[in-house]
């Protein structure tokens, strides 16, 4: 079973993402269509990165998941695919894989695939398309691409460590205005070693007990708790975390232990 899966910031609201899906369906009619999402805010790779980060390991091993985020051409910008943990990635080298792995990938090529001039403006349904509908028949890398040993690197804030104090930024705000920040469950446990802790964010907001789901607290209730993303979260249980809490992206979080 051929699996494409199909991150992009493309919307709902024009013909750009059923153009994208026709293409592919066009090469390879057996093919299955994954929307991960079409509404990764314009241009946003770390948005997209993160995302994907926490979807790819849910599908089958051979997946291939094709990212359309800032690909439109460039003579600046190369076109990859590569493979790690048997799944494949197509989509612009553009610093989304820095950012998608923790590791490098096992094995990364630069496009040679030729463009239909007809399609320069968007690649996504031409070369992403052609790519990524070979790899899901079986084709292998070297057969699309030539080797590379290396993808565009973008950093993102990392956590800073004082002591017995982490301060943390918001990466992410979900649908239901979850807030997810970018300490991870590992280091939480890492820097805590058993101790009470305060989340401070907001100035005078404070958070002192870590959640195991939503329902533990009241409605209405915040909360903090480790998601399925392994991130900490700020939640309201069955409220807008959010918006009632005037959390935003990047703004600072910061936990004390205490002794």
């Amino acid at each position: 079973m051929a699996i494409i899966t199909l991150t992009t910031d493309l919307g709902s609201k024009d013909f750009y993402q059923a153009a994208l899906k026709g293409s592919i369906l066009s090469i390879l009619p057996t093919a299955t269509i994954v929307d991960v999402t079409h509404e990764v805010p314009s241009f946003n790779i770390s948005h997209a990165a993160f995302v994907l980060k926490n979807v790819y390991p849910y599908f089958p091993k051979g997946t291939v998941h094709l990212i359309g985020i800032d690909s439109v051409f460039s003579q600046h910008t190369k076109y990859i695919a590569l493979k790690h943990k048997d799944h494949f990635f197509v989509g612009a080298d553009n610093g989304v894989f820095s950012l998608l792995f923790d590791e490098k990938p096992e094995e990364i090529v630069e496009l040679n695939i030729m463009q239909d001039l007809k399609y320069l403006h968007f690649p996504l349904v031409d070369i992403f398309v052609k790519a990524a509908t070979q790899l899901a028949k079986g084709a292998k890398l070297k057969d699309i691409g030539v080797a590379t040993d290396s993808v565009e690197e973008r950093m993102l804030l990392a956590p800073v460590i004082e002591r017995d104090i982490i301060r943390g930024s918001v990466i992410y705000i979900d649908t239901f205005s979850n807030v997810i920040t970018n300490i991870t469950k590992e280091l939480f446990t890492k820097i805590q070693r058993n101790r009470d802790f305060t989340l401070y964010f907001r100035k005078s907001e404070t958070i002192s007990q870590l959640s195991w789901h939503y329902n533990e607290v009241p409605e209405g209730e915040k909360l903090c708790l480790f998601g399925i993303s392994n991130h900490l979260e700020i939640a309201i249980n069955k409220g807008k975390a959010s918006g009632l809490l005037g959390l935003h992206l990047n703004d600072i979080i910061r936990v004390e232990f205490h002794p």
